[in-house]
């Protein structure tokens, strides 16, 4: 792709990012203007399934992606943010969108919105939305970018089906200080008479979850009641009302995905695909930044006796989720090149990693303005008990630990940010 079409989105995008004084403002005023202007996209997409929850909704949905494509369906979807490029957010019928089709489509909706405030995420929501509108496909897939209730893909009146990932604490400047408040918000995404798989929750949780659920005749389809899914002797076990599967386990790593694994199979199993789709959803999906093995390009390498890992988690149970993906890995030796937003409980996510990390690099994120200074993020991780230092950028980082421990395992991790920084580094 040649320079001059790469300005012709990216200066749309850049332009966008002017249009409200803030970055998060959650309304679904402005949402509900934009597509009245555009004839209202949202209702003619293919049947949704919209997911919700604060860790795993991307693999989740990556899950039921490859299932559904696996049993034949053309499947939209839409996710965020992105890591490389913009254009990964918006998948139309199985293909990333093109370059000319963003463009075309970023200026339709910026001419429709006038001189109306709207942020960035509703305008390019709205944006995907016509896309979707456009192109046949069989599914979409909704993955909501901050809450639920007042999420700007919160528009569709009636979904196919809800999903509600595993809830904890995150963005409580946005959707309350306890899980139970921020499940409320995230149960926003329920629909009257539309069925929701609910992943593993907290009894508060669930809690919030079931009285929303209650008051709308939304029938819940919730993990330990109404479906189980484990690992068992190497393989992944999965039982509802209809039967048992036993499958292989997740290609995504991390014992987690095992729960990630079991909402999507039980949300195929309720749309009616059969247990071939729910193999290949556990062993065909692929979500960037997810303890993805970094294994060609130029950090790699730069050192390549060094195995080399990155993950996008950023908040507490990101960090619970990596150190029990660290736990079950072969024996090594471990050190974190590690970069964190501000906005982030930095403690909290760093204090599981600690007892299996030999050390950890602190760096900024670059062009990131809500970036952690690198030497605050080095204070936070001595504070929980890791031995840290400081580099410059992530290249150095790396350098430095393969000269010291050349044959170390190395995990970048702390923010999807900087994983996506790292990932346009790294080819």
């Amino acid at each position: 792709m040649s320079d001059a079409i790469k300005q012709g989105s990216d200066a749309v995008l850049e332009r966008m990012m002017t249009l409200h004084p803030k970055i998060i403002d959650l309304t679904l005023d402005r949402m509900h203007r934009i597509l009245a202007a555009l004839g209202h996209p949202e209702r003619a997409l293919p049947p949704v399934v919209h997911v919700a929850g604060t860790n795993g909704k991307g693999s989740t949905q990556a899950m039921i992606r490859a299932g559904m494509e696996a049993a034949g369906k053309s499947v939209h979807a839409y996710t965020s943010p992105h890591l490389a490029r913009f254009h990964e957010r918006i998948r139309l019928a199985g293909e990333l969108i093109s370059e000319p089709a963003l463009t075309a489509l970023l200026d339709e909706c910026v001419t429709a919105n006038g001189p109306d405030e709207i942020t960035f995420f509703e305008i390019t929501t709205a944006a995907a939305f016509l896309a979707f509108s456009r192109v046949p496909a069989d599914y979409t897939l909704l993955e909501v970018g901050l809450g639920g209730r007042l999420d700007a893909t919160n528009v569709v009146d009636r979904p196919a089906l809800t999903i509600i990932t595993p809830v904890s604490l995150d963005h409580q400047q946005y959707l309350g200080e306890t899980v139970r408040e921020i499940a409320g918000e995230k149960a926003g995404i329920l629909k009257r008479g539309v069925p929701c798989v609910v992943g593993p929750q907290s009894d508060e949780g669930l809690a919030a979850i079931e009285s929303r659920a209650e008051r709308l005749g939304a029938p819940l389809l919730v993990y330990g009641q109404h479906w189980q899914v484990a690992e068992d002797r190497g393989r992944l076990v999965f039982q509802d009302e209809n039967g048992l599967l036993d499958l292989p386990l997740p290609n995504l790593p991390g014992p987690h995905q095992v729960q990630n694994a079991g909402a999507a199979i039980m949300a195929l199993r309720h749309l009616g695909f059969d247990e071939t789709a729910c193999e290949a959803a556990v062993t065909r999906a692929f979500w960037p930044a997810r303890m993805q093995r970094l294994r060609q390009g130029p950090l790699v390498d730069a050192a390549p006796q060094v195995e080399l890992w990155l993950d996008g988690g950023h908040n507490p149970a990101g960090g619970e989720a990596i150190a029990a993906t660290l736990a079950r890995m072969p024996k090594r030796e471990t050190f974190a090149i590690c970069g964190m937003l501000n906005t982030k409980d930095v403690t909290g996510y760093m204090r599981p990693l600690a007892p299996h990390l030999a050390g950890l690099t602190a760096v900024s994120i670059p062009g990131e303005k809500n970036t952690l200074p690198a030497e605050a993020t080095r204070e936070a991780a001595l504070a929980a008990g890791i031995v840290a230092d400081t580099a410059d950028s992530v290249a150095d980082a790396l350098q430095a630990i393969a000269a010291r421990n050349p044959g170390a395992r190395v995990l970048i991790c702390g923010s999807l940010y900087l994983a996506g920084s790292v990932l346009r580094e790294n080819g």
